[in-house]
């Protein structure tokens, strides 16, 4: 088997602030089922696709996309640091080839990554780097974004350069589905957030990522209470149409448009770009069977909470 796919749900809270034991155990056992996959399949090469939350990327210079020839993850909330192990010539014939198809793409041989890349990657491989990895960073929640299509169509490219290589490929998604956690906006902010959000953001002290944290899990602990109101509802409905999506229809979500995704889902919810990344790598690989491994609306982690599994059928 040329490639498999592992898709999951991230979230900065677990540990912080958590539903009942058995969600919890429940998610590990998923999660535990997914490693193991991963270590029989014993890849020769990872792609984790996945957001940032304006830890590595500011709007200084905000890219689309972005591959990591060289890569380090922050270790923000309790997902882990270091640095990733990127193959970096590897990373940029990559990047040449998705540019060859037309495709926009930006790299960085200073990549900053977050709890969005690096949890999936703990929890799929077991850590940081025991594998080669390749982080593909796609903006998720910084205004103006690029069209899911977009996103469909570079990892389309993203899969056919992999297979070309004829290694085996563990690809990765990483991100929520329906979720609006209080992620601050540029428009409209004061002038100490405009700066943060464009570029004093990199350098915040131990002190005020630890206020950051916790106000994030006090409006984890609000949104569970219904004392939120201005934090939009999980969308249970709509999540499942779009796991079905990607099991079924990969091409339907170019009818989504961003606006509809922040309607229906909440404003964090555009990480669902990083699934159909990913789906779509795998398509490039041929057919495929997918199944939905897990799925629960967790407010205590502000997430439409899931986690896929794919393979080619050939």
């Amino acid at each position: 088997m040329p490639a498999i796919l592992e898709c999951l749900s991230h979230t900065p809270l677990h540990g912080y602030f958590d539903p009942k034991p058995e969600v919890v155990a429940e998610v590990a056992r998923v999660n535990a089922a997914s490693r193991e996959r991963v270590r029989a399949f014993d890849p020769e090469l990872v792609v984790v696709f996945a957001p940032d939350h304006y830890n590595g990327f500011f709007y200084e210079l905000m890219p689309s996309f972005c591959v990591g020839a060289r890569a380090e993850a922050i270790g923000d909330y309790k997902s882990l640091a270091g640095t990733l192990p990127v193959p970096a010539e590897e990373a940029r014939a990559m990047v040449e080839y998705v540019l060859s198809r037309d495709i926009d793409m930006a790299i960085s041989y200073r990549m900053s990554v977050d709890h969005g890349a690096a949890q999936a990657l703990e929890e799929v491989t077991g850590g940081l780097d025991n594998y080669p990895v390749i982080p593909v960073f796609i903006n998720s929640v910084a205004p103006p974004m690029s069209t899911l299509r977009r996103s469909r169509m570079m990892g389309q490219a993203i899969g056919e350069f992999l297979k070309s290589t004829g290694k085996r490929v563990l690809i990765l998604g990483s991100g929520g589905i329906s979720h609006e956690p209080p992620i601050p906006e540029l428009k409209g902010a004061t002038q100490e957030i405009s700066d943060r959000l464009i570029y004093t953001g990199r350098n915040l002290s131990p002190e005020a990522r630890d206020a950051r944290q916790e106000r994030v899990i006090n409006a984890a602990k609000a949104f569970t209470a219904g004392e939120a109101p201005n934090m939009r509802a999980l969308n249970p409905e709509w999540d499942m149409a779009f796991l079905k999506m990607m099991q079924n229809d990969l091409l339907a979500v170019d009818r989504l448009s961003n606006d509809d995704v922040s309607r229906d889902a909440g404003k964090s919810a555009h990480e669902i770009r990083t699934w159909v990344a990913a789906f779509a790598a795998l398509s490039a690989f041929g057919d495929y069977t997918a199944e939905i491994d897990f799925y629960r609306a967790i407010p205590e982690w502000i997430a439409g909470f899931a986690c896929m599994h794919a393979s080619p059928n050939a």
